[in-house]
């Protein structure tokens, strides 16, 4: 999703890496979910997203459709995110005691939160929300704080994903023809997200998808 604003107007104005130190850790948020309720559309799922949620929960992505999420346009592209419940628009995964009832499942930008990625030069840095999260916080290191397995592969496909969804817009702006727009983005659902993966790795499965999404897209150079 893009924002129309400054690192200088979001950010400590400083951009880190996996292995630094970042004032992000809540030390457990002391109960309050905040960030779990009243975020509209904006947690988006990438194809990592729901491969841990359909397989940890043992569900099919129309299930997860079902009770959980729900599809958005965003900059073009039809991608899932969370659906929010409720007067309070609460986060159907947040339990009675305001803690996230699939931690080890969270989607990334849960992981990430207060931190956001910032994409330049074919790869990304992270910054420091300011503003997002009155908590008192204390330093932990980024690759930490995000908590994902494999770091170098996860970052691989992070690239990978941002900028093939860059050139879906693209190509949905260029032509504009909405049967057009409709084929291509049923079909990037249906490769990446409709397709049930396998309880094994995640990135070979990715990549095999990949493969076959260019066989009809081929890759754009920006």
């Amino acid at each position: 999703m893009r924002r129309n604003v400054t690192l200088e107007e979001i950010s400590d104005g400083r951009l880190y890496g996996p292995n630094d130190m970042v004032k992000a850790d809540a030390q457990g948020c002391a109960g309050c979910s905040k960030c779990c309720q009243g975020m509209g559309n904006s947690i988006i799922l990438d194809p990592y997203d729901v491969f841990r949620l359909t397989t940890g929960l043992k569900c099919s992505m129309e299930e997860l459709l079902q009770k959980y999420a729900q599809l958005n346009v965003v900059d073009g592209v039809i991608l899932p995110n969370l659906r929010m419940t409720g007067k309070e628009e609460r986060c159907p995964f947040l339990n009675a005691q305001e803690r996230c009832s699939i931690h080890p499942l969270r989607p990334g930008v849960c992981r990430l939160f207060p931190l956001g990625r910032y994409y330049e030069n074919g790869s990304f840095r992270y910054f420091l929300q300011t503003g997002e999260c009155t908590a008192l916080r204390t330093k932990v290191k980024v690759s930490k704080w995000i908590d994902t397995p494999d770091g170098k592969r996860n970052q691989e496909f992070i690239i990978t994903w941002h900028y093939l969804l860059k050139e879906v817009e693209e190509l949905l702006w260029e032509n504009g023809e909405d049967s057009f727009c409709r084929n291509l983005n049923l079909f990037l659902l249906n490769t990446f997200y409709f397709a049930p993966y396998a309880l094994e790795d995640f990135y070979s499965q990715f990549e095999e998808r990949l493969a076959r999404f260019r066989q009809v897209v081929p890759k754009r150079e920006f």
